[in-house]
């Protein structure tokens, strides 16, 4: 009998406490106290009403709440840090950090160590960033609302999510408004950012040194940029939408290894898309529909592979300067050019004459502006003919030996389509930033 005693006595030790429920009443220092008298695995429940002051949850808790239950930083640092392991903070709102750059306030901060951090279903409204994952690996960011300052100058600002060096980060199904970066992510790998909306930014996804990870199912609205891919290799950018952005839909700079695909630019961009020093990506499936350029191809990026792709009502449908040819189609299918008067006898869906986007007076007006003024000029429109019918007087450029009769169609659903005719109005009748996104020393 003692031998069992003692075996069930064993038994019960070893058994975890049960979690406790923790109802905590609003007001300064509150919070603050109630994570200081918690126990690992604690869920503290915040009624409605105002927290003031910055906390710190420095032991594995769960915050939870209604949105109108606030944690207020008071304008001091960061709102909320998280500096332990399987911590969650869901349904609150958090506002008033600091606005120091160099000490990246923000609403809530994950630190190294603060590893499967969940941020789920929160309003972080009018920090400088809204959520910085700084280290900690396996985060989950979900759900949430963010929505940045707008005071003074764009680049200024904070970003509305912020990764750094924070291994399998998952971004998903946040709106990102205001602020300077929807996801500006920076020295990380093997993340995850998909359907995500952002709206009223600089950049909506802006890739540093970021590698192995993924950008999916996104939706950027009247930004200056959509997607800029920098310094990175082996990305996936596919499924995104770039609605009425102002600079360029998707910009590839430095960027090597990259599958882009199934993506969506459209609405008056400068550049549908920017191809900078970039090598060995497959660009597929992709539609760029409506910009001042389809495509602008530079500074020796080799072994890409375009086709499927579809160039529909571009002022220009490609920039690129070369000697030599540069085939855009792969195993026999090219890509669909809006401007091309093909045929397909054959019915195959394949045009059965090569295109080529760019002549000779492209080349001139491109290497020298001035030359513009003779656009109209009968000289021009004779050489322009000429090389028409007489394709062996053009000079190296694209080619697509097998363009398609028929362009990849991609769905907008019409709440981001009525938002997309929101921003188009706004960036009409109002000025932007002076800030210049061709710069890429500046990124």
């Amino acid at each position: 009998m003692l031998r069992s005693l003692i075996l069930v006595l064993s038994l019960l030790v070893a058994l975890p406490l049960r979690a406790a429920e923790v109802n905590v009443q609003p007001g300064q220092g509150s919070l603050a106290k109630a994570i200081a008298g918690a126990t690992s695995g604690d869920v503290l429940i915040l009624e409605p009403g105002r927290y003031e002051g910055a906390i710190i949850i420095d032991r594995p808790l769960t915050l939870i709440g209604p949105h109108a239950a606030v944690i207020d930083g008071i304008g001091q640092g960061t709102v909320v840090t998280i500096d332990a392991p399987d911590v969650t903070v869901k349904g609150l709102t958090v506002t008033g950090s600091g606005l120091s750059s160099q000490d990246l306030d923000a609403g809530i901060k994950i630190l190294k160590k603060a590893d499967r951090a969940l941020v789920e279903d929160n309003r972080v409204l009018g920090n400088l960033h809204g959520v910085d994952v700084h280290g900690g690996h396996d985060a989950m960011v979900r759900g949430n609302t963010i929505e940045g300052t707008q005071n003074p100058r764009m680049n200024d600002r904070g970003n509305g999510i912020y990764v750094w060096n924070s291994p399998g980060t998952v971004i998903e199904g946040n709106s990102v408004r205001w602020g300077r970066d929807g996801i500006f992510s920076n020295t990380s790998r093997t993340g995850t950012y998909r359907n995500n909306l952002f709206r009223d930014l600089r950049f909506a996804v802006h890739y540093m040194y970021t590698n192995n990870s993924e950008v999916s199912g996104n939706v950027s609205i009247g930004n200056h940029l959509g997607y800029a891919i920098m310094f990175s290799n082996k990305v996936i950018v596919k499924d995104n939408l770039s609605l009425s952005d102002v600079s360029h839909g998707v910009m590839l700079n430095y960027a090597n290894n990259a599958d882009v695909s199934g993506n969506l630019v459209r609405g008056g961009a400068d550049r549908c898309t920017f191809i900078y020093n970039a090598h060995k990506n497959l660009i597929y499936g992709n539609r760029f529909e409506g910009c001042n350029m389809g495509i602008h191809f530079t500074a020796g990026s080799e072994r890409n592979v375009l086709t499927g792709n579809a160039f529909i009502g571009n002022r220009t449908q490609v920039k690129y300067v070369g000697t030599r040819d540069i085939e855009w189609s792969f195993e026999g299918r090219g890509n669909y050019w809006s401007d091309h008067p093909g045929f397909d006898l054959d019915g195959d869906g394949i045009a059965d004459s090569t295109f080529r986007p760019n002549d000779l007076m492209d080349h001139i007006l491109w290497s020298q502006p001035a030359a513009a003024l003779l656009t109209g000029a009968p000289a021009v429109q004779l050489i322009r003919w000429a090389q028409s019918s007489f394709p062996a007087t053009l000079p190296g450029g694209v080619v697509d030996s097998a363009p398609l009769m028929a362009a990849p169609t991609i769905n907008v659903p019409p709440e981001y389509s009525a938002m997309e005719a929101e921003a188009a109005t706004r960036r009409n009748e109002s000025d932007f930033d002076a800030i210049d996104v061709n710069d890429l020393s500046s990124h």
